[in-house]
């Protein structure tokens, strides 16, 4: 079965007053078979992009045709999925796309990081950082300190450099063209390019092929002195910048090749907030 369908277990506990209780998600919980068999559908006609037959859809979703028809009977009543007149194909219906603003409105980007970034910190023993555009640039909003001391001048509303640091360049890179465009073109360019006059658009582009082609953005040795670091931006439903994720440390216990396990654990981080915030997953 694809791992689009893998099955998320937890189930919240009952208190004595009756009230569902914290989610253990070490124990095994009892589930209810039917309704995981019918969000196999639904997964599956969320993760194509087209209309679907119900052979295609029952055979994505790992099932028998026969088994799968009830559970679209339902759903469809539910508006949950509807089913065209003309073609018999299968789509997600208005109810389906209900849930999924909804599920938008009350997913704040900065809660959704906070935990991933806190496990990488304690797996990886380095400081990360939490930053977001700010009304003067990318600003740090959260910092997880190293297990080691680190003695950096960051720390909740520093305010970081567009293009001299890995922070900044990965939202270079993730940022639309035109609202970037917009940005250096404002009263606040000054604060945020922390520098002198730049070329922007030779900037821009190495940031973008940067980030692109190893999916993070890094500094080595600068603005910090000794400090290296990687940077990658988690986007959101949209495609856009919601936050950047950074991992810094002491270049002598952090490797700074493009290949190191560091890099690819900053990747992979962005990457499981970028799904929790409704972003596509990226090509390969």
């Amino acid at each position: 079965m694809s791992n689009a369908f893998a099955r998320f277990e937890p189930v919240s506990t009952v208190t004595a007053n009756g009230d569902p209780g914290p989610i253990d998600e070490a124990r095994p919980q009892r589930a209810v078979q039917s309704v995981e068999v019918g969000g196999r559908l639904l997964l599956a006609l969320a993760a194509h992009p087209a209309a679907m037959s119900l052979k295609d859809l029952a055979a994505a979703a790992a099932l028998p045709a026969s088994r799968a028809h009830p559970y679209l009977v339902s759903f469809c009543r539910l508006g949950l999925v509807e089913q065209d007149a003309i073609t018999g194909r299968y789509a997600l219906g208005p109810a389906a796309l209900q849930v999924g603003l909804a599920a938008l409105a009350q997913c704040d980007p900065i809660r959704a990081a906070s935990p991933v970034a806190e496990e990488l910190a304690a797996r990886t023993g380095h400081a990360v950082a939490i930053a977001v555009w700010g009304n003067f640039g990318p600003t740090v909003v959260r910092m997880i300190e190293a297990r080691q001391p680190l003695h950096v001048a960051m720390r909740a509303g520093t305010v970081m450099s567009l293009f001299g640091t890995a922070t900044g360049r990965a939202f270079a890179a993730a940022m639309p063209r035109e609202r970037l465009d917009a940005v250096l073109a404002s009263p606040a360019a000054g604060a945020a390019l922390h520098a002198g006059p730049v070329d922007a658009g030779r900037e821009i582009g190495a940031s973008i092929d940067e980030v692109r082609t190893h999916g993070v953005a890094r500094a080595v040795g600068r603005p910090i002195p000794g400090v290296n670091a990687f940077s990658a931006p988690v986007l959101d439903h949209e495609g856009r910048p919601a936050l950047v994720l950074t991992m810094l440390g002491h270049q002598d216990h952090f490797p700074a090749a493009w290949s190191s396990p560091l890099a690819r654990a900053v990747r992979d981080a962005a990457a499981q907030v970028s799904a929790r915030l409704g972003a596509a997953p990226a090509a390969h």
